[in-house]
């Protein structure tokens, strides 16, 4: 059984890695390459500490019992007048799962980006950068306090925010860091009216002796709490999860996050940022039962919605991050539909093959990259000649996220379609049928453009690479770039290979069938103590046939020629026009949200405010002492006379009030 002190430590040693890089940074020079290695040291202790942590959790439905330690006290809280705020090590399943996902991930990224970052004139402010937020993602899913949840949380989005712009001298770089920062803020505004409903709920809890801000105390009392109370609770918590996770409405940052490092955004994607929504629904879930069929429900519909609408976007981007990044949007989704559908565990087992395949298809594109010095697929092709391994890699991450029998991706997005068909707490409103089939179109979608990707990338002929791009399309930093075309170094092929082996057989810890190589059928939901996933072989059967007619039709598409007849292309050309411009959301909250209505708002409430109270106020202290000036001059008139009879009436008027007041 890990102690408590070890168990700290997986948290500690990527912030302590994180404080030693940025303090010793102004004097590394030219020893930079030491701050990799201490991230990689710290981020790898973790990871084994993480495994320990694990194991001790392994046939225990209860949390390991580490005690909460008091922080400060506000109030009075055991008369539901205040609260303590405390800070504890929560250790159960669930935070196991994940933290070996987390440091299991980041170390593989870190190994990669060693070679990747190589050269990059910022490569120690990136480690240390990394590092926290490793760290941070780490705080967050052991915190056992919600407030302490909310702080990692925060530091979470300021860790993406300076990944994302982390060349920031990059004005798009520096404007995606700003857009991740403000809209995932919408969504923690959220989270935050949740924890100042859930301190109004003080007094309820004190009567128990509980306190509403511990987690595994707030999970215990939640079906006792009125539906309506759990409900908002929980869509306010729902409400930071659409942010981090980046869930319609507000998924709009994440492709823009791709001017961040590659390595950057394959961390992000798999198993730090997007995935913290998820783990908040799945923590919190207790909650959402409480809250009934308006909370699940609203959580599968929106994640129905946004695994379509992702999915539809991805059909026609050309750069290949952002294929990936409309994926990730998509396949989060897919999650938030099996939370909503009841089956957290499934979720869960989801996120976890997930994590494998696209960090895999993430490090991919960065080797791609590393050869073709660009991210646009259409100036690539031919690419496997050249780079067997990547393409290798690359290609059982696309058969995964396909969800392609037998690897990973099949098992948890089968389960994730089951449980979709089955409906949950959704059935009741009609709900399920709605979302299912959603998720079924999404799984075709996702099948055409993970093979689009694959044929545009590597098969063919040499299109050129950022030699063919045409001036007017580089980019500044682009400059002086030519293609180089060769394999990546070992450095960045092995953690590809080690993510590709885990693309094929991650799948086998949750499968819904029969005990593989020792593992037991339902071995992931058996150890988070859920309901399993259920099988069911017509949904089985059509997640198969889908996913062969998206790989067929991009097959027919991408490598045999064949187009659309006139007509059709011309009837299509509207609805791809429609999501190039993703929507037209991007221009909705920036033309009119942001640009004519906040700014205009803004700015017409600053002259507002300058004009009426900032010049107003000094206008009427100037008034006011004009004024006051005259009027006393008119008292000082010379005369002897006058000045006694003031004195003797003031000396009448304080004897009068004297006497009425005794």
């Amino acid at each position: 059984m890990i102690g408590e002190a070890a168990a700290w430590l997986i948290v500690f040693l990527p912030i302590a890695a994180f404080a030693l890089i940025a303090l010793a940074r102004p004097f590394a020079g030219g020893g930079a390459r030491v701050s990799g290695y201490a991230a990689i040291a710290a981020i790898g202790a973790a990871f084994a500490l993480s495994i320990w942590a694990l194991r001790s959790t392994l046939g225990h439905e209860e949390a390991v019992g580490f005690a909460s330690h008091s922080w400060f006290v506000v109030g009075d809280p055991g008369a539901g007048r205040g609260f303590e705020m405390t800070v504890g090590f929560l250790l159960d399943p669930l935070t196991g799962i994940m933290l070996v996902v987390v440091t299991g991930v980041s170390l593989l990224v870190q190994v990669y980006s060693q070679a990747y970052l190589k050269g990059d004139a910022s490569y120690s402010r990136y480690f240390a950068y990394m590092a926290l937020f490793t760290g941070s993602m780490l705080g967050l899913v052991t915190a056992r306090n919600l407030i302490q949840l909310f702080v990692f949380w925060e530091l979470v989005g300021l860790s993406s925010y300076l990944l994302i712009g982390f060349w920031h001298g990059r004005p798009a770089a520096a404007d995606a860091a700003k857009k991740a920062f403000i809209v995932t803020r919408v969504g923690d505004f959220g989270f935050l009216l949740a924890l100042l409903y859930l301190f109004a709920q003080g007094p309820a809890f004190a009567a128990q002796g509980l306190n509403p801000f511990e987690i595994p105390d707030l999970m215990a009392f939640a079906p006792s709490l009125a539906g309506s109370v759990a409900a908002w609770l929980a869509l306010g918590l729902f409400a930071g999860a659409v942010g981090k996770s980046a869930q319609f409405p507000l998924h709009t940052w994440l492709p823009d996050a791709m001017e961040g490092p590659t390595p950057v955004s394959s961390l992000i994607h798999a198993a730090t940022m997007v995935a913290a929504g998820v783990f908040l629904v799945a923590r919190a879930f207790p909650l959402f039962e409480a809250g009934g069929g308006a909370a699940l429900n609203t959580v599968a519909l929106i994640g129905g919605v946004t695994a379509l609408m992702a999915a539809s976007m991805a059909l026609v981007a050309n750069d290949i991050k952002r294929v990936l990044a409309y994926s990730t949007i998509s396949q989060l989704g897919f999650m938030f539909v099996a939370l909503g559908a009841g089956l957290p565990a499934v979720a869960m087992f989801h996120l976890f093959t997930h994590a494998f395949f696209k960090c895999l298809l993430f490090l991919s594109a960065g080797s791609v990259h590393h050869a073709a010095h660009t991210f646009d697929m259409r100036y690539m092709g031919g690419l496997r000649k050249a780079m067997p391994w990547t393409y290798a890699a690359a290609l059982i991450g696309a058969l995964s996220l396909a969800g392609v029998f037998p690897l990973a991706g099949f098992w948890s997005k089968d389960e994730v379609l089951a449980g979709a068909w089955a409906g949950g707490y959704a059935a009741s409103l009609g709900v399920a049928q709605a979302v299912f089939w959603m998720c079924v179109a999404a799984s075709a979608m996702t099948a055409f453009y993970a093979f689009r990707m694959i044929y545009m990338t590597f098969h063919g002929e040499f299109r050129g690479g950022i030699d063919a791009v045409p001036a007017a399309e580089k980019q500044p930093y682009e400059e002086g770039e030519h293609v180089h075309l060769h394999e990546s170094p070992w450095v960045m092929l092995l953690p590809m290979l080690l993510l590709a082996a885990a693309a094929i057989g991650a799948g086998y810890l949750g499968n819904a069938t029969t005990d593989v190589l020792g593992i037991p059928a339902h071995w992931f939901a058996a150890t988070l103590h859920h309901k399993a996933g259920d099988v069911h072989i017509g949904v089985a059967v059509l997640s198969s046939v889908v996913a062969a007619g998206g790989i067929g039709l991009a097959t027919l598409m991408y490598v045999r020629g064949v187009s659309f007849p006139a007509p059709v292309e011309a009837a299509l050309r509207p609805l791809g026009a429609l999501l190039r411009n993703r929507y037209y959301l991007d221009h909705l909250y920036e033309g009119l949200l942001v640009r004519r209505i906040a700014y205009r708002g803004i700015f017409l409430a600053a002259d507002w405010w300058d004009r009426r109270v900032v010049d107003g106020a000094a206008d009427l202290t100037a008034w006011l002492g004009r004024n006051t000036g005259r009027a006393l001059a008119q008292l000082q008139t010379g005369q002897a006379q006058a000045y006694g009879i003031a004195a003797a009436l003031g000396a009448a008027a304080f004897i009068l009030a004297y006497a009425v007041v005794r």
